[in-house]
């Protein structure tokens, strides 16, 4: 509040000191008459008032400008020259190897075994049937049969029919035509043509010629070129080679366990509601077999590492240098000249004249009439009668009986006695002995030998021609266009806003007082 209070005060004081004053400040443009609180400022005076000035103002122009640059041409030389190369040409050797075969021999051999076996025993028996047996018997009958036919009786009748029948009757007549016939007639004329020849006249003239002839100069220069060959070097070297071999080991498997079902022996007992004896089979149950051994063979790989020493060869680059010549052809034109001899050829014209006959044809027009007959076809009607004859058909109903035989079928019921024979089944134990083969594998161990094909890499060394491709840079020059940037200055005029500095001052301070 001290601050504000302060300002306004000196604004007071400040307005006080130049209110006698015509003029004052912003270039003449303001007045302080009115800077007074009771006095309100116009609204002309309250309006910013505007100036004009001129400004330096900096522009950026681009200009064209032609520079010469450089650029790089690579022209390709190809120049042959001899390599020395090595190639490697397999070679397939053979080499004995010694292995072991493990070989199995079959023995066939034999076993007792005791078994029980029960055989059938069978009997033959008759009894007497009684049965009821249905026979078919068959009655013939008779019935009749009333019903109604119709029969067709036919009956002839005859009617006249009037119809109407047009018939052509032809005349015969005659009509006069007068028409034109245009005739030629052709006659004779003669006419004479003048027309213009031209006669070849030949002139002979002579010219001297100028010419360039470009002929080449050779010359023979020397260049030094470095090449890098790759030379061999041989030497040895021991490697390691992992070998092995088969080794068959036998493993014995107990056999396996069968299981099998067993009967035990039955017996015989007297069945009095059958009134006789019946068998009655043992138990079954079942025991488990050990089967006999059996000897696995499994190929087992016995690795073994083998020392070798291999001919190597490396390859040592060496820089050699030497002086190839080649020849530059140069052209170096000459002037010569030559007379030539030449023909020219003109074209006099000559007029003459020839006497043409022609042929005019003129059309002549004839007047002639000539007789045309003609048929002319005329429909008369004429009225005929027919007599038609034609059948009526009408039914008559008749009345007719038939007679129709059919077949009865009755069952009769009849008792017949037959004789059925049977069989019975007995079985009787039977103690037998078999012999069962079997076979038992033994291993015998032989050495046998077998050729191993393995190859060897063997390097020849040859020379050949390489055609090796070199560049050799150009400058060449160019002219390029560009734009290049300058700054120009330049006076402007522009438009600024002068405040009114009474009606600022008296703007602060009544928000100075109202506050």
């Amino acid at each position: 509040m001290n601050t504000r209070w302060s300002v306004s005060t000196v604004a007071v004081i400040f307005c006080m000191l130049l209110s006698n004053t015509a003029e004052a400040g912003y270039l003449g443009l303001a007045s302080y008459r009115n800077c007074g609180i009771a006095e309100p400022a116009t609204f002309i005076e309250a309006q910013p008032l505007t100036q004009t000035v001129m400004r330096t103002r900096r522009r950026v122009v681009l200009e064209q400008q032609q520079v010469t640059c450089y650029k790089t041409v690579y022209n390709k030389i190809v120049e042959n020259k001899e390599v020395e190369c090595v190639k490697y040409i397999t070679e397939s050797k053979l080499k004995d190897v010694n292995y072991t075969v493990r070989r199995p021999v079959y023995e066939t051999k034999y076993r007792t075994v005791n078994y029980t076996t029960s055989k059938p025993v069978w009997e033959t028996k008759t009894r007497t049937v009684n049965h009821t047996v249905r026979k078919p018997v068959w009655e013939t009958r008779t019935k009749s049969f009333t019903y109604n036919v119709f029969k067709p009786v036919w009956e002839t009748k005859s009617r006249t029919i009037d119809y109407t029948v047009s018939k052509p009757v032809y005349e015969s007549k005659v009509r006069t035509i007068s028409y034109n016939v245009t005739r030629p007639v052709w006659e004779t004329k003669s006419r004479t043509i003048k027309y213009t020849v031209h006669k070849p006249v030949w002139e002979t003239k002579t010219r001297v010629i100028n010419y360039t002839v470009r002929k080449p100069v050779y010359e023979t220069k020397t260049r030094t070129v470095s090449n890098v060959i790759r030379k061999p070097v041989h030497y040895t070297k021991t490697i390691q080679i992992k070998t092995g071999h088969w080794k068959t080991e036998i493993t014995e498997c107990p056999g396996p366990i069968r299981r099998r079902v067993v009967r035990t022996p039955g017996c015989w007992t007297w069945d009095p509601s059958a009134c006789r004896r019946i068998y009655i089979p043992g138990e079954c149950h079942v025991v488990e077999i050990q089967c006999p051994p059996r000897q696995i063979c499994k190929r087992i790989w016995v690795p073994e590492i083998t020392t070798q020493e291999v001919p190597c060869v490396k390859y040592v680059r060496e820089t050699v240098t030497k002086q190839i010549p080649y020849t530059v052809c140069r052209w170096v034109n000459e002037a010569k000249q030559r007379t030539c001899t030449y023909r020219v050829c003109k074209m006099v014209p000559e007029t003459k004249s020839k006497t043409c006959n022609y042929r005019v044809c003129r059309m002549v027009t004839e007047t002639k009439t000539k007789q045309i007959p003609y048929t002319v076809c005329r429909i008369v009607k004429e009225t005929k009668q027919r007599t038609e004859t034609y059948n009526v058909c009408r039914m008559v109903r008749e009345q007719k009986v038939r007679h129709c035989n059919y077949k009865v079928l009755r069952i009769v019921s009849e008792t017949v006695t037959r004789q059925q024979t049977y069989r019975v089944c007995r079985m009787v134990e039977e103690a037998k002995t078999k012999q069962i083969p079997y076979q038992t594998c033994r291993y015998v161990t032989e050495t046998k030998t077998k050729q191993v094909p393995y190859t060897v890499r063997k390097p020849i060394t040859y020379t050949k021609v390489v055609q090796t491709c070199k560049t050799v840079p150009t400058q060449v020059a160019y002219t390029v266009t560009r734009c290049v940037p300058r700054i120009i200055c330049e006076q402007v005029p522009v438009t600024i806003c002068v405040p009114n500095p009474c009606s600022l001052l008296r703007r602060r301070f009544i928000l100075d007082c109202c506050n």
